[in-house]
């Protein structure tokens, strides 16, 4: 597996409205917890199947939030993704690692917005 594409370390905060994914190459990348919402790739947020595995603008991490978010739990799925489960019950995305760090706001030379 291609290290830039596997994370080591991943946190929550729900006071800053972050998610923090450290990386195995040593890159950090910080997503604002709306954007990361925003960007679900599971096919009810994605529009259809025939949009799944198109990727985010990564310009949403630019954008003010539009709600807070509570992230209740994560899991591995496999070696190559993991499924977020929001507090208002949604569960269904299975964000891959390559896609997330696609989205980095940080190599985007974006900032993820504040809540």
């Amino acid at each position: 597996m291609n290290k830039e594409f596997y994370a080591t370390e991943i946190s929550v905060s729900h006071d800053e409205q972050t998610l923090t994914i450290n990386w195995a190459d040593g890159h950090r990348s910080v997503y604002s917890l709306d954007g990361i919402r925003r960007a679900c790739p599971c096919v009810e947020c994605a529009g259809g199947h025939d949009n799944m595995g198109r990727p985010a603008d990564p310009a949403i991490f630019n954008e003010s939030p539009r709600q807070k978010w509570t992230i209740t739990q994560m899991q591995e799925s496999g070696n190559y993704a993991m499924q977020i489960f929001w507090g208002d019950g949604h569960d269904s995305g299975i964000y891959r690692w390559e896609y997330l760090r696609q989205l980095c706001p940080i190599e985007n030379k974006q900032s993820p917005a504040a809540g």
